[in-house]
This record gives C-alpha cells, sequence and structure tokens, in this order.
C-alpha cells in the first residue's frame, strides 16, 4: 500500500473513532411548556424546539462528528437562554416577554440562526406565522391593564428625576457596579434625551439619554460605529392611566446603563453593560455572565453597532433605518429648539396615537436640580421656558410591541414671569409648524396643563 493509500486508510479510522466522542445531549421531558394557543405552540414547536427545548431533535447528518460538536453547543446555548419546555413555569408576564423577544429575534433576521436554516428549512417562520403570533400577542390591546391614578400629573416620574426617585434611599454616588465590573455613572440624570420609546409590551415608557459624546455623534450622525466614551442611559418607569386619559410615567422599574470602549470590552461587542434595578437600584446580574444576555438580545442589531435606539437627530445616516430624522424635523424658526433641552417627563395619548414629551431650558432644569438636591422650592423660577412637544407615534422598527416619535404634532411653549406678571403661553402646529392662536379659554387650559405637569416634578 502507498502512502496515500496508508493516509486515505488512517483518516477513515479516525474519523470513526472521532464518532465515538459524543458527549451528551440531556433529553428530558416537558415539565412546563410555554402557556400559549396551539397555534402559537405548534410555530415554536416548528421552528424553535430543536435548540430552544429540552427535546433532542436531530437530522441524521447532525449527529456526524465533529459536526454534532457544533450542534450540541448551540442546543446547550438555546436552551441555557430560553427552554420552552419549562418557560411555563414562569409567571405569565414573563412568558410574553419571551415571545415578544423570540419575535423579534424572527423578524430582525437573528433566529433561528442562517446556518441552521440552511440545513434544516423546514423551521423558517412564514410571514403568515410572524403575524399571527403578533396577532396573539397584540401589544396595544393590554391598554386596559394599566392602573388607573386619579392625579396622573403629581405620579409622573421625569428623566430629570431618577436621582429624586431614589435619593431619599441613597445617594446616586454609593450605588455599587454592576458584577461586570461596570460602574455605575452618577451623572446620567443630566444628560439629555435622544428618543423615548412607548412599549406595549410591557406597558412601560423609556427614556434615552446620551452623554456629551453620544449627543454630538448623534448631531453628526457619526455613529457607524458610535464613538468611544458614548454613554446611554435607557430608565424605564411603569405607566399609569389618568382620569383624563392620557397614559403618564408611573414607578421607577430601572435604569440601564451602557459604554463604549471598542478595546476594553472587546469580548461583549465593544460594549461595557450594566442594569440597576428598584428604588435602591440593585444590579441586575447576580453573576458577571449576566451580560450574555445583554449582547444576546442586541445581537440583531450588530449592523447598527448594537443600538437598537434610533436617535431623533437631522443628520442624514445611510444605509438601515439608524436615526430618527422625521422626529427631529422642527422648523429653525422655532422661539427655541427645545430637543437640546433636558426632559422632565412625558406622556401618551392612546386615542389620537400622539406622545408628548416636556422639556425645560437651563432655568427650568435648575429648579429641578435644586429640588433633588432637597430643596423646598416649589416653583420654577422666572425665565424658566417649558416646551411641549407632541408627535405622532409609528411602531419601532427594532421592536415590535414598541412605538417612537414620528412626525412632530405641535410645540408648546410657556415662559415663566415674575411673580405678579403674566406667563406668556405660546403654541406652534401643523405641518409647517406655523404658530397658531387659541381663544382665550383654550389659551388657559393648555398653559395650565403644562404647568400643572411641569409641577408635578416640584412639591
Amino acid at each position: 500500500m502507498n502512502v496515500y493509500g496508508k493516509l486515505a486508510v488512517g483518516g477513515v479510522l479516525a474519523f470513526a473513532l472521532l464518532q465515538l466522542v459524543r458527549p451528551d445531549i440531556p433529553v428530558k421531558p416537558a415539565t412546563a411548556p410555554v402557556d400559549a394557543p396551539s397555534q402559537v405552540r405548534h410555530i415554536l414547536d416548528q421552528s424553535c424546539y430543536s435548540c430552544h427545548s429540552d427535546e433532542r431533535r436531530l437530522a441524521w447528518f447532525d449527529q456526524i462528528v465533529p459536526g454534532y460538536w457544533l450542534v450540541r453547543h448551540d442546543i446547550l446555548e438555546g436552551r441555557d437562554h430560553l427552554n420552552f419546555s419549562t418557560l411555563g413555569s414562569k409567571p405569565p408576564a414573563a412568558q410574553k416577554a419571551a415571545l415578544y423577544e423570540s419575535v423579534n429575534m424572527i423578524q430582525l433576521g437573528a433566529m433561528p440562526l442562517a446556518k441552521f436554516l440552511a440545513l434544516h428549512p423546514e423551521a423558517k417562520v412564514t410571514p403568515e406565522q410572524i403575524l399571527l403570533l403578533k396577532s396573539y400577542l397584540a401589544p396595544w390591546k393590554t391598554r386596559s391593564s394599566v392602573p388607573m391614578v386619579m392625579q396622573p400629573a403629581a405620579n409622573a416620574k421625569p428623566a430629570a428625576s431618577v436621582a429624586g426617585s431614589s435619593h431619599a434611599a441613597l445617594s446616586l454616588n454609593t450605588v455599587q457596579p454592576e458584577f461586570n465590573g461596570l460602574p455605575f455613572d452618577p451623572d446620567f440624570p443630566n444628560w439629555k434625551p435622544l428618543s423615548f420609546t412607548d412599549r406595549g409590551d410591557n406597558n412601560t415608557f423609556r427614556f434615552i439619554l446620551g452623554n456629551d459624546i453620544a449627543v454630538k455623534a448623534a448631531r453628526s450622525g457619526h455613529i457607524s460605529p458610535w464613538p468611544d466614551g458614548t454613554r446611554f442611559a435607557k430608565i424605564a418607569w411603569q405607566q399609569e392611566s389618568g382620569s383624563d386619559g392620557l397614559i403618564y410615567p408611573g414607578n421607577f422599574v430601572q435604569v440601564e446603563l451602557m459604554l463604549k470602549d471598542a478595546r476594553r470590552y472587546k469580548s461583549t461587542e465593544g460594549w461595557g453593560w450594566g442594569r440597576w434595578r428598584g428604588a435602591d437600584l440593585k444590579p441586575y446580574g447576580s453573576d458577571a455572565g449576566f451580560v450574555n444576555e445583554c449582547t444576546g438580545c442586541h445581537l440583531p442589531v450588530r449592523g447598527n453597532d448594537y443600538v437598537y435606539t434610533l436617535p431623533m437627530t437631522t443628520a442624514p445616516v445611510p444605509g438601515e433605518e439608524m436615526v430618527n430624522n422625521q422626529a427631529a424635523a422642527l422648523p429653525a424658526s422655532l422661539p427655541y429648539q427645545p430637543l437640546d433641552w433636558r426632559a422632565i417627563t412625558m406622556y401618551v395619548d392612546p386615542n389620537s396615537y400622539t406622545q408628548s414629551t416636556l422639556y425645560g431650558n437651563d432655568v427650568a432644569m435648575q429648579s429641578v436640580n435644586a429640588h433633588d438636591n432637597g430643596s423646598q422650592g416649589s416653583a420654577y423660577t422666572p425665565g424658566s421656558v417649558l416646551a411641549l412637544v407632541t408627535w405622532a407615534q409609528r411602531d419601532d422598527p427594532h421592536w415590535f410591541g414598541a412605538r417612537i416619535p414620528a412626525s412632530p404634532k405641535s410645540v408648546e411653549f410657556v415662559q415663566v414671569a415674575a411673580s405678579g406678571q403674566m406667563n406668556q403661553y405660546r403654541r406652534f402646529a401643523g405641518k409647517n409648524m406655523a404658530e397658531t392662536h387659541l381663544e382665550a379659554l383654550e389659551t388657559a387650559k393648555h398653559m395650565s396643563f403644562i404647568l400643572n405637569l411641569a409641577a408635578a416634578r416640584l412639591p
């Protein structure tokens, strides 16, 4: 036998011996299947159970080593992230949250994995099946379940008051770092808003704030990738429905932070990740491995440098939708440009499909800061300007179950005057944001609403 023949025989023998190196893939009966209609479970069974259940579903070619090793790794990793055989043991809200994430992973092309679909085309989720899943989840039909409060403005918890919502219990400077070492940034309440999200999937509002580096990058359009030093804060509040039919921020839920440092955080997609929950701002993780949950969730938007948010900016950014130019389209002729200011609070009108954010100029925010630092002041000082910006809503293209600002509908300004003088009110509305003049009674009504909304931040 010549050398080539011996090599061939050796290769066959080695290949045969490798087939014996076959670590187990554990198999167990489903203990708590996801609680969902049969049509939904059928889609999950067809497209997800191969990697996200305790069943063992291998095609004949999946069982050939070394491919088997890769398949086993994907299955164990998939089960660890989401297991439909045990998901039913979790509360209904957690089950729905898992299904929302699954739908978003599917529609963004992250799941099923492309390499898996190439060999298992039967696992592909059709557009009709995605619509069925979305119809079952129906995020905007849950509005009636949002708890009612009789004085909504007084219960608002604006972004600028995150410090105030927790400072009675602790100082922001004493908050512990996340388990991966990412330190808490006590300055985040002073950052400026990049966008706002109305989350129908879990009945929360989100303020997405950015530090100066992030804001400058968004305004210039240099966000692909975001520059090192970029910091984001995503602050969440529960939603509460007011007796006026509007939906306001309620109890503080959590704040998530992201820090861009491509070299330092190379192993986690160039970002440092952290989440702090509750009034005591307790770190979310139980160990450093929590970060895999963050990177896994953000993987579908790796083309956007792992950022879900579409920042409101007029800067053109080529390629896929990465910014929200539409929401930033306020004319330069306005007396002020409130999108450059910090945000005080927000609300949603579910009947008109609009969302509104109340901004304050530097003088107004000094009053907010003074209150956060323990001052007993009860009013915004003269020179404060409050701006209520109202947008139409549109579906967030990056997250099913969320809505973000679309085209501006109106901008209303209230300038606070000195004691004994009249506050000034101006309103700009319509496609061209022309100034509109209301009857005296309507003017007083609108101004009173804005001042009451703003006063919710002060005692």
